[in-house]
C-alpha cells in the first residue's frame, strides 16, 4: 500500500496480521483475527498516553528515529554485553506492522529506516498515532486498540480507564506472551512516565 493512501485509507490487513495466519496455517493451528479499526478519538486518551510513555515517549518530538533513546540502549547493550531492548520509535514499529515482518535482521532494519522517512514526511503525527494503534498486536490473533480493550476488559477503546491502559501498554514489548493481569510491575512504570509528562 502506497504510504501517502495511508492519509485517507484505513488498511484492511497488514503484513504481520499476514504473517501471523501463515504461522498458523502451517501449524494446523486455528486462527481468529480481531481487528476493528477505529478514529483516535475513539480511543481513550489514558490508553493513547499510556502507549506513548511505554513506547516512545519523545513521539511528538523526534521525526521517525529518537537517537537519544537509540544511545541509551546502545550503551546499555555495551554496558550488560550482550543485546536488549531496541530503542524503536512508534513510527519505526509502525513501518514493521504495515510492510515488513516480525523477523530480525539487518535487511529489514534498512527497509524500514528507508520507509520511515517518507512515513514521517507524509502523515501528521495524530494519523501516525491512530494506525499504530489500530494495527499493533496485543494478543494471538488481536490487532487494534477497539479488539483489545474488548477482549480484555469487554470494554471499548473509549472506555479504557487509566490503569487498563498502562497494563494494556505493558503488553505491546511481547503480546503473544504478556497479559495485562499479570503486568503489576511494568504498568506501575508506566504510570509514573504518565505523571511525569503530566498526563
Amino acid at each position: 500500500m502506497c504510504v501517502l493512501a495511508l492519509r485517507w485509507i484505513n488498511p484492511p490487513t497488514t503484513m504481520v496480521q499476514i504473517e501471523r495466519r501463515v504461522e498458523a496455517m502451517r501449524a494446523h493451528r486455528p486462527y481468529q483475527k480481531r481487528y476493528e479499526f477505529v478514529p483516535l478519538r475513539r480511543i481513550s486518551p489514558d490508553l493513547q498516553h499510556a502507549v506513548i510513555a511505554a513506547e516512545d515517549g519523545r513521539f511528538f518530538e523526534h521525526h521517525g528515529f529518537d537517537w537519544i533513546e537509540m544511545q541509551k540502549v546502545l550503551e546499555d547493550d555495551l554496558r550488560r554485553e550482550k543485546l536488549g531492548r531496541g530503542g524503536s520509535t512508534i513510527t519505526q514499529q509502525l513501518v514493521k506492522n504495515l510492510f515488513l515482518t516480525t523477523e530480525r535482521s539487518l535487511i529489514r532494519k534498512g527497509v524500514e529506516s528507508s520507509v520511515v522517512p517518507l512515513v514521517e514526511g507524509l502523515l501528521v503525527k495524530d494519523r501516525i498515532l491512530e494506525l499504530y494503534l489500530n494495527v499493533i498486536e496485543w494478543g494471538p490473533g488481536i490487532y487494534g486498540a477497539e479488539a483489545a480493550s474488548e477482549y480484555y476488559y469487554h470494554a471499548p477503546a473509549s472506555a479504557i480507564r487509566r490503569e487498563q491502559a498502562a497494563r494494556m501498554a505493558a503488553i505491546i514489548p511481547s503480546p503473544l506472551k504478556r497479559k495485562p493481569a499479570r503486568m503489576n510491575q511494568y504498568s506501575e512504570e508506566i504510570l509514573n512516565r504518565m505523571a511525569k509528562t503530566g498526563w
